[in-house]
């Protein structure tokens, strides 16, 4: 976080002070003593620590002073934090601490001290070394395990040079073993009858009659090959069979490889009112999902394309010149570039409807903001660069859909943006491991690049 003055708020108390701080034994639960970005980053933090105790050092709740104001998913934490700390706060949370429940551990608030001699030494007395400080003394005072929680990698750093063990907040964190998940199987085992019958009925095949290991789950694709035959398909779990999967074109869009043909399934399919589509820029997510958009125009009163605002580099959006929508405008950029090129297919009365959904307001394409309260009915909602999104942005986007909604989430989970971010916390990560075998949800992982050849040689070796 950002430094700030070592004010008349950060006056010496004694840690000592603290009964239950000041003591402990080997056996006593472990101390984790979180930073400011946690608690912006989950504002329900507190409470997945199991039966261990927690600190909060007083210069994390000067530090949320400045994010208690603003619509972004900061300030909410901000805001639903300090509304939980209230509803704890007792006498004691600034002396023994007091329960966080059931088999939870203590939650403490710490009054803030000076900075220890040897500290002082390298580290100047603002809000992210007080808050070192804290654990530093606490780590002096105490038997049983202290440890700084903090999505800060360079404070974590200075931790562990002063001797405090320190640790990313890992309870949103996906398995890394979902990140290689397609979405997509391969099999070549199957005898050709059955490869035949999957082409000739369009009820398609039962469960029963192709038994596979593992079993399928909701809306997993297979590519399923027999020479001289190969058939796409996918396991419908509304009627336990498997179901063959032609390759269709949408708003002239033609699907170059068998990713491809799954994604449009997918985002066309109705009962399927969440897809996410992962894999690496140049595999045609974001103009898939806007050409299924548009190809289902008459099922849905709106089509919605946004992405979060997270600036790659230094400069943010404050930075930019002009109004609001000026500012905007590189964020939502790529997004016309799709469009574009759909239109660029549709040289005909096609490309004049497009425009004039643009016009009319049934084709939306604005950053994403503003969303929290809102209630999307009968909408298309494409939201590109989900992997910028924390698992909390992602929950309130989903918890937005109303009846006939359709949410697409794309992005890629190795090219991220956020500071506090990486390939197993993220949104769209966090969506695909939960609801991996819900039958609302498909999920398809594309790894053929169809943009070109000099972007695919990027994408793979740069």
């Amino acid at each position: 976080m950002q430094a700030i003055e070592h004010t008349s708020a950060f006056k010496a108390v004694e840690l000592g002070y603290h009964p239950f701080l000041a003591s402990g034994d080997p056996l006593s639960p472990k101390t984790f003593v979180l930073d400011t970005n946690v608690v912006l980053h989950d504002s329900n933090c507190i409470f997945q620590f199991d039966d261990n105790n927690v600190v909060i050092p007083m210069p994390v709740l000067e530090e949320l002073d400045r994010f208690k104001k603003g619509n972004d998913s900061i300030h909410f934490h901000a805001r639903e934090f300090v509304r939980t700390l209230d509803e704890l706060a007792e006498t004691p949370i600034f002396k023994r601490g007091v329960s966080m429940g059931e088999g939870k551990g203590k939650l403490i608030v710490a009054h803030s001290q000076s900075m220890s001699p040897q500290l002082s030494l390298n580290f100047q007395p603002n809000a992210d070394h007080l808050i070192l400080n804290c654990a530093y003394e606490l780590t002096q005072k105490r038997k049983s395990p202290v440890i700084l929680v903090t999505k800060d990698v360079n404070l974590r750093m200075k931790a562990k040079s002063v001797g405090v063990k320190a640790e990313d907040y890992s309870s949103d964190k996906v398995k890394p073993v979902t990140l290689q998940d397609s979405g997509i199987r391969t099999i070549t085992t199957l005898p050709l009858e059955v490869l035949q019958k999957l082409t000739e009925d369009i009820t398609g095949v039962s469960e029963d009659e192709i038994k596979l290991d593992p079993a399928p789950i909701s809306n997993e694709y297979f590519i399923f090959k027999k020479k001289p035959m190969s058939v796409l398909a996918t396991f419908d779990p509304h009627r336990n069979r498997y179901i063959k999967v032609d390759r269709q074109e949408v708003s002239r869009i033609r699907p170059r490889n068998a990713e491809q043909c799954f994604s449009i399934d997918a985002l066309t399919n109705p009962e399927i009112p969440l897809v996410a589509l992962s894999g690496k820029a140049g595999t045609g997510k974001t103009l898939l999902a806007l050409a299924a958009a548009i190809a289902c125009e008459k099922v849905y009163e709106q089509i919605f394309l946004s992405r979060p605002v997270v600036p790659m580099g230094n400069r943010d959006i404050g930075y930019l010149p002009g109004d609001i929508d000026a500012k905007m405008d590189p964020y939502i950029k790529p997004l016309f570039d799709n469009l574009g090129v759909i239109q660029a297919q549709n040289k005909d009365r096609n490309s004049e409807k497009i425009q004039h959904m643009l016009d009319s307001g049934r084709l939306k394409i604005s950053p994403l903001a503003f969303i929290r309260g809102r209630s999307l009915v009968s909408s298309f909602f494409i939201v590109d660069e989900a992997q910028n999104l924390t698992p909390h942005e992602v929950k309130t986007i989903v918890t937005r859909a109303g009846e006939g909604t359709k949410i697409v989430l794309t992005g890629d989970v190795h090219q991220i943006d956020h500071p506090y971010l990486d390939a197993e916390s993220n949104g769209l990560s966090h969506v695909i491991e939960k609801l991996k075998d819900n039958p609302l949800f498909g999920h398809v992982r594309l790894q053929k690049g169809e943009r070109s050849e000099l972007a695919e040689l990027g994408a793979v070796l740069l």
